[in-house]
């Protein structure tokens, strides 16, 4: 299986859209997740673009990025079965949750039910809610860390109005058994609030298959996406029983073909009614959106939907098998479940004490291994999230790094000790040429580009009989860059007008 899905066309192509993780031990997708190339491509296109405002004016411009963002929404909907109309976007699975708790019906004397291993912003955001007489409970997980379903029918009584769980849990990855999960919410009457933010880009998940109420999720973790995105799923058949939110008028159907066009009308006033659709972008902001995340998004979800959602999951078992593997021989416990329904991406193990896990974790930095350690509720250890983009040579770097860090000298009692100098500081170069080997790949791309943009130029300048080169421009080219870099900035410019000149 390792070998199957760490070689041929996958791999190709995450060697492609990750240059700079090919030297560099990235762990820690969980936490933050690394953005391909093709996201970064497309924030940047839209960003160099917007300096010279292509459209024919302003309000063009505004609806091109309008009609941007919602290409988003169809690339989303995909990665869950879903439909277009049921996604919304978001900034963040943050976010999505303070809809979802702004929309549901809720009153004085019903009852949210949590897991107790929760992410501390599901505890936070629904604990705000006593104010309205709403009360948060937990659903204790068992001494293998999990969160049964048994146990959360034990705590479902009348007063119980919502259940609102991650699909995985962020400090030891237990996966929860979700179908099971829906058909017990949906046999009490109860809201099914999910937060798939350790979940999706890892893991498959359809809703089609499993009936959920409300999905987040947010874009920076396992989507790759830049931050501030995310999603919101509303099924269609619980929508009506939702509270839409106070929007912009960007959530509202415009009063003639595109707002562009009803801005153009002098009746238009202020103060009138609007009608918003039933589709779940109404329950968007609707303002200015994220534009340059937005596209971001749409190219990182444009990645996971051409590898296969199933294929990264089967790409993310091998590297959980052989790290789970290796952490069994250095005689450390690992806190993740083990059996392949509960599993994710995450393998959390510990060394039996806190203080000694945040020690090693100090450690695998030093060493170029990225990590995390995380707790609640008692539960954790050293967090290690495996991801598309991650290989054997990783996880066996992790290993390396644990076992050297299990044969160092204790004193008084305390975990090893600090990294030498000479190996932190090779640790740092091999970031530092990681990120040498990305910028260098940018570059490349932006000459490329460049030089596209170049022979588009002349071939206009061709079609209006004039002469191919306007040489008071490159001089204009030569001298900004000769501000800027000097003598070195005067070749460079006339090394790229020669480079991106072509054939016309």
């Amino acid at each position: 299986m390792a070998e199957e899905y760490l070689s041929g066309d996958f791999t190709a192509c995450v060697r492609r859209e990750f240059p700079a993780l090919a030297h560099k031990a990235y762990l820690d997708s969980a936490c933050i997740g690394v953005a391909p190339l093709r996201a970064v491509r497309a924030v940047t296109d839209l960003v160099q673009g917007m300096q010279y405002c292509p459209a024919e004016s302003g309000t063009a411009m505004h609806g091109r990025l309008n009609e941007l963002r919602a290409l988003t929404r169809p690339l989303a909907a995909r990665l869950i079965g879903a439909q277009t109309s049921d996604i919304a976007l978001t900034e963040s699975a943050t976010h999505g949750l303070k809809i979802a708790l702004e929309s549901l019906p809720l009153g004085a004397g019903d009852e949210v039910l949590i897991p107790d291993l929760e992410f501390i912003q599901m505890g936070v955001m629904w604990r705000q809610l006593k104010d309205r007489g709403i009360t948060v409970r937990t659903v204790p997980h068992d001494e293998a860390g999990r969160i049964g379903v048994d146990a959360a029918r034990a705590e479902l009584t009348r007063e119980v109005k919502v259940l609102a769980l991650s699909s995985v849990q962020w400090t030891n990855g237990f996966r929860a058994d979700l179908a099971a999960l829906s058909e017990l919410c949906r046999k009490r009457d109860v809201w099914l609030v999910v937060d798939a933010a350790q979940h999706l880009g890892a893991l498959p998940l359809d809703v089609r298959r499993t009936p959920v109420d409300i999905l987040v999720c947010g874009g920076h973790k396992w989507l790759c996406a830049p931050f501030g995105t995310g999603f919101l799923y509303l099924n269609p058949e619980a929508r009506p029983r939702l509270r839409r939110p106070l929007a912009g008028f960007f959530a509202a159907r415009p009063p003639a073909r595109t707002w562009g066009e009803a801005f153009l009308r002098p009746d238009l006033t202020p103060v009138q009614d609007y009608e918003f659709s039933e589709d779940a972008y109404a329950w968007e902001t609707g303002g200015t959106g994220n534009y340059p995340g937005a596209v971001g998004l749409s190219a990182a979800l444009s990645l996971l939907l051409e590898l296969g959602p199933q294929h990264i999951e089967d790409h993310l078992r091998a590297l959980t098998d052989h790290v789970t593997g290796g952490l069994d021989r250095l005689g450390l416990t690992v806190v993740s479940p083990r059996e392949p329904r509960h599993r994710s991406g995450i393998v959390t193990f510990t060394t039996g004490r806190p203080t000694a896990d945040v020690a090693l974790m100090g450690a695998l930095l030093a060493a170029g291994v990225a990590v995390s350690v995380r707790f609640t509720s008692g539960v954790g250890g050293v967090r290690v999230s495996c991801h598309l983009y991650n290989t054997l040579a990783d996880l066996d770097a992790l290993l390396a790094a644990t076992a050297d860090w299990q044969r160092r000298p204790r004193s008084g009692g305390r975990p090893g000790a600090p990294t030498p100098p000479r190996r932190s500081a090779a640790a740092q170069i091999v970031r530092q040429r990681a990120l040498i080997d990305a910028l260098d790949d940018d570059l490349m791309g932006l000459i490329t580009a460049r030089g596209g943009v170049s022979r588009g130029i002349r071939r206009s300048r061709l079609e209006g009989a004039m002469s191919r080169t306007d040489l008071a421009r490159e001089r204009e080219i030569v001298e900004r860059f000769h501000h800027r870099l000097g003598q070195d900035g005067t070749r460079l410019a006339l090394e790229l007008l020669r480079m991106c000149k072509g054939d016309t």
